[in-house]
């Protein structure tokens, strides 16, 4: 008979500090390294412990880092949870609205984060002159 695997109580609450450390208020982090390392951090662990009955533990650990990311983008920009609710759901592009939800929140911010950057790069693009190619 196959034996359950469970996740202990110190393995979260590492995990726990590592994002309240990467999250903290007075935190100067830069948003998208943070998200990176944040995002590195759940991936690894949840692939150390993918053979473990961790349903519950898991969703858990979601909400936890859901709403920890969000107290945070709150404090450092000063927002009601209104205009968070508002920042989230409207559209970025033309006719792409994206509901709030938790699952999609994280990657939501970053491909904020991200679009912004790419926009400054196509409009540095734009005003350097086209060299013609040589063939």
């Amino acid at each position: 008979m196959a034996r359950l695997h469970v996740i202990a109580d110190k393995p979260v609450q590492a995990l726990k500090r590592k994002i309240k450390a990467l999250t903290q208020r007075l935190s100067h982090l830069d948003f998208k390294i943070a998200l990176i390392r944040i995002n590195r951090i759940l991936r690894g662990w949840a692939n150390y412990f993918k053979h473990a009955v961790a349903k519950h533990t898991m969703a858990r650990l979601h909400t936890f880092v859901w709403w920890r990311v969000i107290h945070w983008v709150m404090h450092r920009h000063r927002m009601k949870w209104k205009a968070v609710r508002r920042w989230l759901r409207t559209p970025h592009k033309p006719g792409h609205g994206r509901p709030l939800d938790s699952r999609g929140a994280l990657l939501a911010i970053e491909q904020r984060i991200q679009g912004r950057s790419l926009l400054r790069q196509q409009a540095s693009q734009a005003r350097q002159p086209q060299l013609p190619s040589a063939r």
